[in-house]
């Protein structure tokens, strides 16, 4: 059980280290506002995380495959709700990050993390792949129930991480002091990543 859990590990940690739509928010939220939002935020991947793991597991992948227009209303949803955040980002011309940032409650905090992670259909599709390929061909109940647990853990402390570094007073300053154009930098890779998802969408339907 251990080298699986091994190999998943050093799998998902490769991937996290790939800034993408959770990286960016956890950070924004971080740098323009303060460490409680972010974490609020960083629990919400966490439980995206859980959720797409989980379903992983479950085999949500397979159901994907009996039923592609499941995936493709996910992927659509999800390229729609990163190109409104990037929007959002890019608009914001105040001291202020992702949509009002100052007066994000925990609560709206913790769903923008959520919604980031859990609109995103290839997360289902990463977690299929690597436990897909990590697995053995009759995997034990405790070694899906650690693996889920695993990356979980792994997630939410990277992104608590995230948090942790861009909340520093001086990562805070130096961010301040050129926020304008750091929100339409991150508002243009959201959207980049939020169109990328749309055109592979669109491929697919044609196809």
């Amino acid at each position: 059980m251990i080298p699986t859990l091994t190999t998943i590990w050093f799998l998902h940690l490769a991937a996290l280290l790939t800034p993408g739509a959770n990286f960016l928010v956890v950070s924004q939220l971080a740098a323009s506002d303060r460490a409680r939002s972010a974490g609020f935020a960083t629990l919400g991947v966490g439980l995206g995380t859980l959720l797409w793991a989980g379903a992983a597991v479950l085999g949500v992948q397979a159901l994907f495959k009996a039923f592609p227009f499941l995936q493709l209303g996910l992927q659509i949803s999800g390229a729609l709700y990163l190109l409104w955040l990037a929007s959002r980002l890019w608009r914001t011309p105040a001291p202020v990050a992702v949509p009002t940032v100052r007066s994000l409650s925990p609560a709206a905090a913790f769903r923008l993390g959520l919604l980031t992670n859990a609109t995103n259909p290839k997360s289902a599709l990463f977690y299929g792949s690597i436990f897909a390929a990590a697995f053995p061909a009759q995997p034990g109940t405790l070694l899906l129930v650690s693996a889920v647990l695993m990356v979980v853990c792994n997630a939410l402390i990277w992104h608590a991480l995230l948090a942790y570094v861009f909340s520093r007073p001086g990562v805070r300053t130096r961010y301040a002091a050129q926020q304008r154009w750091l929100n339409r930098l991150a508002g243009t890779l959201v959207g980049g990543l939020g169109l990328g998802l749309l055109l592979n969408a669109l491929r697919e339907v044609r196809h």
